[in-house]
């Protein structure tokens, strides 16, 4: 609001305010006209131009004609009293040359008088011949503060009917508030009615209704794919120290943090071997700090035409700030930009420009969108990805000790609806050396066929046989192993404590 204010009183003659929210800047810029001592004019091309707040059926209020974008405009050159103009989606009449002539005549006439034309809309479309006479302002969702005063005047307004339970601890109250941010003030009020409408009041399980409104905003991007949260951190066995810095941040977002001064943590890098539960902690950790999980993929970004593929990441990046806070998941990020080394030779630099937005993004991010990216193939990752501050931390994820085998075995068995207390972890842990934790799934479900199909149950010598019939990915790739190990060494922090083989 005190932009556009000093942009008004400056005197500049036409402000573009991007933004979805119309009627939350023109109540903005109500308030600087009463401030100013101007009216206030509204123009749409359904309604034409009128003061605003009238009616459709104050006919007398509406400018004969008006609904004529060129006509409006005119109006607008004609009218002598000081006045701040609104005009609402303008964006599709920029492109006719007349208009585009017209509004060129305007800002010399505006410059010199006491008005002002503020064009709102949801998309950004200025012609070359307009570029130094259009000020552009960014007009921010709602902030923690609006969306906390939007929940104030819910629960107020709520409060008195005994049909409806208000159940919000502080701490369920702020992650709420929190998961509320990224809507706009319509669409979170809309959503905190539909819960109560489905669940007859407001609590934890609220925070899962926003959430999946999210979900739409996500669905209509059609470069992002959004997870359900359907794995738990408990589900995920050893990597204790990654585990472990991953629950230390989740407080990091809360506004407790940012009057301390903690900055949102950025992202983290996760390298190491194939199915040993780099991606599962990704899907996890969205559950535990209770935001959405989306899933960039960069066969979505890339497209044959030129300058496309730019514009695709910098709207998937767009749409993930636009709902934060969020955790952005890039899986297997050495093949998405694997090609940027050779890209002026192989894609006319289509992969390396791309790369190099997201990289800049990545070291230069305000909004609160937490990235994790993981490799299985180091020696396909460009260097500049190692560069201190694009990701907070980066970690080896290597095979599981036989203590993080014995855990794995325990947590696959439960999800089978099996009582690991009935089989000899111990046993299945040292013979299974070697094993990541997928591949020890896959020896559970294997077992699993064999029984169903004698129509027995399950003992620890079918999961054993089951072992002894599988070829680990640590014998058949040993060598790669060992090369990833020694770049980990003094490069990557261990994901987990070594207690044995």
């Amino acid at each position: 609001m005190n932009e556009i204010e000093v942009l008004v009183r400056a005197r500049y003659p036409i402000i573009y305010v991007l933004t979805w929210e119309e009627d939350r800047v023109q109540d903005m810029v109500i308030d600087i006209s009463r401030n100013m001592n101007k009216n206030i004019f509204s123009w749409s091309v359904t309604k034409g131009l009128a003061k605003a707040g009238a009616s459709l059926q104050s006919k007398k209020e509406i400018v004969k004609g008006s609904t004529d974008p060129l006509a409006a405009l005119d109006e607008v050159l004609v009218q002598l009293e000081p006045a701040i103009y609104v005009f609402k989606d303008f964006h599709p009449y920029m492109t006719d040359p007349s208009i585009v002539r017209k509004l060129r005549e305007l800002a010399e006439h505006l410059k010199n008088s006491y008005k002002t034309l503020i064009i709102i809309s949801p998309s950004l479309k200025i012609p070359t011949e307009l570029e130094k006479d259009v000020t552009v302002v960014d007009f921010d969702l709602p902030d923690f503060a609006e969306m906390e005063k939007l929940l104030n005047n819910v629960i107020s307004d709520i409060k008195d009917k005994k049909e409806i339970k208000i159940d919000l601890t502080d701490s369920v109250r702020e992650n709420l508030i929190k998961a509320l941010l990224g809507l706009t003030l319509k669409e979170a009020e809309n959503v905190i009615a539909r819960a109560i409408i489905l669940k007859k009041k407001l609590d934890v399980e609220t925070i899962k209704i926003v959430l999946s409104e999210k979900k739409q905003i996500i669905r209509k991007s059609g470069l992002l794919e959004y997870y359900e949260h359907q794995e738990v951190f408990e589900g995920i066995g050893g990597l204790e120290i990654l585990k472990d810095w991953l629950a230390k941040r989740n407080l990091a977002f809360s506004e407790k943090a940012a009057k301390f001064g903690l900055p949102a943590p950025k992202g983290v890098l996760l390298i190491g071997i194939q199915g040993c539960g780099k991606s599962l902690c990704a899907k996890t950790v969205s559950a535990l700090w209770r935001q959405p999980l989306l899933r960039l993929d960069m066969s979505r970004i890339f497209s044959s035409l030129i300058g496309s593929s730019e514009e695709s990441m910098r709207k998937a990046i767009k749409t993930a700030e636009s709902i934060a806070p969020a955790v952005m998941w890039i899986d297997e990020i050495e093949k998405a930009f694997a090609g940027t080394q050779s890209s002026s030779f192989s894609d006319a630099g289509t992969s390396a420009r791309v790369f190099g937005g997201f990289i800049t993004w990545l070291q230069e991010k305000t909004k609160p969108v937490f990235v994790i990216a993981t490799a299985n193939d180091i020696s396909q990752l460009p260097p500049e990805l190692f560069r201190k501050g694009r990701f907070d931390e980066i970690f080896f994820v290597d095979l599981p000790s036989k203590n993080e085998r014995k855990e794995i075995f325990s947590i696959h068995l439960k999800k089978k609806q099996k009582n690991p207390e009935e089989f000899d972890l111990d046993l299945l842990a040292e013979k299974s050396a070697g094993f990541s934790g997928s591949e020890i799934e896959q020896a559970i479900i294997s077992a699993l066929y064999d029984v169903f199909y004698r129509e027995k149950t399950l003992k620890t010598e079918d999961v054993l046989k089951s072992i002894q019939e599988t070829v680990p990915l640590s014998k058949t790739m040993s060598e790669k192993i060992e090369e990833m190990r020694k770049w980990a060494e003094g490069r990557a922090r261990l994901a987990s404590n070594k207690g044995g083989n």
